[in-house]
Parts: C-alpha cells; structure tokens; sequence
C-alpha cells in the first residue's frame, strides 16, 4: 500500500516537496492557505541561479534544480529561457574578481571572462561607457514565477494526482492528523513548507529558531518596443557580494571595502542590482534587502530610486517606463546555514529558511531530502 503525504504551502518549497513525494508513489495532498501562492514564491526576478552558489554541493544542489526546472518547463508546456547570465564591470577592481572566478570556476562551470566588444555581442542592453569586461555564465534559466508556480501545481495534479485544497489554512497538527478548524486530514508524513505556517503552528519553535525575515523591493518595467529582447540577465557589481558563489574570489574583500565607502547608502539598504526579461518582453528589477521579524507594509520610494539609478550605470533599455512596483518577504537563517529541514515533532518536518534561493535551490534540496528518506 503506498505512503501518504500532506504538504502544507503550494509556493515553491510546496511543490517542490510534492513533487519528490509524488514521484515515489505517495498519495500527496497539498494545502495552501489561499486561492493561488502569493508570497515570495511569485513576488520575485523568475531566477534560477546556480552562478550564486559556492562550488561544491550547494551548487549540484542548485544544478540539480535546474534540471528538474527545465524536465517541467519542458514536460509542461511552461515558458523558460535559458539565458545566461552577465555580470558587468566598469572599474579594474570589478574586473579582477571576475578574472579570479572564471580562473577558479572554469573547469566546474561553463563561466568565462569576456570583453567588452564580447559583452556587448551577448546583449544590447549593457551599457558600453568605460566598460571594461564581464563575466559571462551560461547556466541560468527565468522563468515566469508568477505565472510557473500555479502552472506546476496544475501539472502536479494532472501528472501525478496530487490533490490541492486551495483557501485551506491548517489550524492546527496532530501527527498523523492536520485539521482546519473542524475538517480534518491524515497522513504518514506531514511537510510543513510554509513560512507562515511554521510561525502560527509551532509559535515557540519559531521563537528558537535563529530565523528572520527579508522584505525586498522589486519593479517591473513595460514590455520593451518591437520585441527587443536584452539576452542574458544582466548584474552590476555589487550582485558580486551579495551571492556567496563570488567568495572564493580573492580579490572580493577589496572590492568590498571600495563599496562599503562608495555604495554606503546602498549596502544599508541590502540593495544589489539585477534585471530579468519575461516571455512578453518586461523587464523584472531590483532589490533591496531589510531584515526583521516585522515590516513596513508601505514600500520606500528613494530605494526605488536608488535600484534604478544604479541600474543606469550598467545598462541601457528602449523604454524605462515603471509598469508595477511590489515588495515579496521571505524567511532567511541567522546562523550561515542555508536552509531549515528539522521535525518538530514525529512524522512532522518543517522546510524553511531559503532565503533569496527558493527558485535556485528549492527543486534540489526536497528532491535529495525525501530521496534521502526513501
């Protein structure tokens, strides 16, 4: 008879989890508390991104991902764009990093410095004053998150009989049963993937748990004209010390303390620049980074600004007009680690805590976790 299974959230880390479980024969039902994900899982750039993570197993993690993304992009009929991604310099110090990263990474990924007159073959978008070189990398894919998450619980269902229970908090566990108010379900196995979830349904776990929480901004800009299309996703140099994968770089520290002095303004507000391009032609911008348990409902226009101002410095569109502007939180460990999988309570496991690397890792980490397990 085969195992059953309840996953609590339908953003990325949800289905990411039902889809390991449903490929080993469980009878999956998935529960989100409403119509459609709404929170970080659609709220971001539609990034995969294997570039930000440090050789070794978080980027096979990553990559392992990337391959489950593009088996159901591709099985499912979702709209994805393997397109790579530039990271752009302007200063010599920018430069030397990116040299350092392809020197170390050129045998373990398919990375390689490029020139200017290269950098600008590969998109029509970079900005071409007193630029001094790139990294190129091939690996990264967008997707349409908000419009993919839905799409792949639809595939789920179709594919693998996963039932969804759409507008259907869960109030309350007791192993092997979830109950919403006065209906109730059971289960083998319960996977609690739900940040707020965790928070409401083990209260003093949370307040143990060295977690916080990240509000980002992001803005959309129109469709560009006659399809133009900018290629490969483009970075600024300040992506470079944000995302881990640059660290073995070392070179890094320096450029660091230049931004620390240049950027000051910038790094208070965890802003580091990066623009995607849908299937319709928009461009997705951002971000910034603010830490805290609670937050701001009201976004902050100068961090807006501040995202494009920066943005002009490396790139170059047809039209700049704002099209939607939102801000997404999510749950990021205080402690280095890198996600959350622990059981709070027999039969009970709680996957949290990816931080900004939902879309990048979520795919990889539940699919080794159950296969683990099984």
């Amino acid at each position: 008879m085969s195992k059953s299974a309840i996953v609590i959230g339908a953003g990325i880390i949800g289905l990411a989890t039902a889809r390991a479980l449903a490929i080993r024969g469980y009878k999956v039902c998935a529960f989100e508390r409403n119509q459609a994900a709404v929170g970080a899982s659609v709220r971001n750039f539609g990034m995969v991104w294997p570039i930000g993570q440090a050789t070794g197993p978080l980027f096979e993690r990553a990559m392992l991902s990337r391959s489950i993304w593009k088996e159901i992009c591709t099985e499912a009929n979702i709209w994805h764009n393997e397109v790579g991604s530039l990271h752009l310099a302007y200063q010599e110090d920018e430069l030397k990093v990116m040299a350092e990263y392809a020197e170390i990474n050129k045998s373990h990924r398919d990375c390689a410095l490029l020139t200017p007159e290269q950098a600008l073959a590969k998109s029509p978008a970079v900005n071409p004053n007193q630029l001094k070189g790139a990294l190129w990398s091939g690996e990264e894919m967008i997707v349409e998150s908000r419009v993919a998450v839905g799409q792949i619980a639809q595939y789920l269902e179709e594919k693998y009989g996963v039932q969804f229970f759409w507008n259907t908090a869960i109030s309350r566990i007791n192993h092997p049963t979830v109950y919403s108010g006065s209906r109730k379900w059971k289960a083998d196995e319960i996977f609690v993937c739900s940040g707020s979830e965790f928070e409401t349904l083990y209260p003093e776990l949370f307040l143990n748990t060295p977690i916080t929480k990240c509000k980002l901004q992001m803005m959309r800009l129109v469709a560009q004209p006659d399809e133009w299309r900018i290629g490969p996703s483009l970075c600024g140099g300040l992506s470079m010390i944000h995302y881990p994968g640059f660290q073995a770089a070392p070179s890094l520290d320096a450029l660091r303390k230049r931004y620390e002095t240049q950027y000051a303004e910038q790094l208070k507000w965890g802003i580091h620049v990066m623009v995607s391009q849908n299937g319709s032609g928009e461009l997705t911008i951002g971000d910034s980074h603010e830490y805290g348990l609670v937050h701001d409902p009201f976004d902050k226009q100068f961090i807006n600004q501040m995202i494009i101002d920066y943005l002009q410095t490396f790139a170059t569109f047809k039209n700049w007009q704002l099209m939607q502007s939102w801000h997404g939180i999510y749950s990021k460990m205080m402690n280095g680690q890198l996600e959350l999988v622990m059981d709070a309570e027999p039969g009970v496991t709680i996957i949290n805590g990816l931080g900004g690397n939902g879309m990048t890792l979520s795919f990889g980490l539940c699919e080794q976790l159950i296969a683990s397990r099984n």
